[in-house]
């Protein structure tokens, strides 16, 4: 969501790339267009930096699910119920999303981050990002509000829900980025973004990844995919990934074997990406998640090296 729900780079060329959910009633988060990533910034950083590429063809990795290896066959293995939720493991995970939403492995940088990224969802905010045109942003404002009445934000409250599910700043500027840099600063602030990270996104994945019987690697592919993708079961959302994956594969849990599953599940989301926006960069699927995979990395465990947007990030 932030650099996070793809990265549009505009395609004015040929050689170029293009690169959740609230309790009140909202715009459905599954039917937001993927977003650019707040990769804007780092897409204009990287793009100064290096010769424009030229346009990717499928990753060489992808497999078709009947070229299986042995350890495809094995059924799920006890360590998927530990996983990705394990402390060290979800340092990790938080690590790899800053990598494709920031530019960066440091995660706790982006609490402050507010932006504009031109997606069409308004002002991008926060670690995860949140956005002011898809729900998900008033739903953490309002829930830190109730607890913090006197905070920056509360007075863009009217604001953000007249905006909700558009583009507009109306009533937000010129304070609102302002307001939402000065309060996360405040340890509250910052411990409710986390909250509302896991609440949307990572707890979900975790879950939905354990009762797939899937271990770290697959638990983080799930966590990655709602972050871009959003919950939800319309065709580019989570739900309908997961789904038009299991209609190609067997999760461990019904006997399949767990990377010819991931394989399908990373086919299914490429795809999506790309219907969402043709020509968007999808490495942070292709030489990011599909690299750990064919290294056999099941457990996601270090050392760790891979590529998002043409930058390379270790983990040693």
């Amino acid at each position: 969501m932030k650099r996070a729900a793809a990265l549009v780079c505009a395609a004015v060329a040929s050689t170029a790339y293009l690169l959740v959910p609230a309790p009140t009633a909202g715009p459905a988060r599954d039917e937001r267009p993927a977003r650019p990533e707040r990769l804007a910034q780092a897409e204009r950083r990287a793009a100064a930096e290096r010769p424009a590429q030229p346009a990717r063809s499928a990753h060489p990795s992808r497999r078709a699910p009947a070229e299986r290896s042995a350890q495809d066959r094995r059924p799920a293995r006890p360590a998927a119920a530990a996983g990705l939720a394990a402390p060290a493991q979800k340092e990790l995970a938080q690590q790899i999303v800053a990598s494709a939403e920031n530019g960066t492995l440091d995660w706790r940088s982006a609490y402050g981050y507010v932006e504009d990224i031109g997606d069409g969802q308004g002002y991008t905010a926060g670690l995860i990002g949140f956005c002011t045109g898809t729900h998900d942003l008033l739903t953490l404002v309002e829930g830190y509000t109730r607890g913090r009445p006197d905070n920056a934000l509360a007075r863009y409250l009217p604001a953000l829900r007249r905006v909700d599910g558009t583009d507009s700043h109306a009533g937000l500027d010129p304070g609102f980025p302002a307001a939402w840099r000065a309060e996360s600063e405040v340890p509250a602030f910052r411990a409710a973004q986390d909250a509302e990270r896991d609440r949307v996104y990572f707890d979900p994945a975790v879950r939905r990844g354990r009762a797939d019987g899937l271990g770290a690697l697959g638990q983080f592919i799930y966590y990655d995919a709602l972050v871009f993708h959003g919950p939800g079961a319309g065709p580019t959302s989570f739900d309908g990934i997961r789904a038009r994956a299991m209609r190609r594969a067997r999760t461990p849990a019904e006997g399949g074997g767990e990377a010819a599953y991931l394989g399908a599940f990373l086919d299914a989301r490429r795809r999506a990406m790309l219907i969402r926006h043709p020509g968007v960069d999808t490495s942070r699927v292709d030489t990011s998640q599909r690299r750990f995979l064919g290294e056999g990395n099941l457990g996601l465990r270090p050392p760790l090296r891979w590529q998002v947007y043409g930058e390379t990030f270790r983990v040693p």
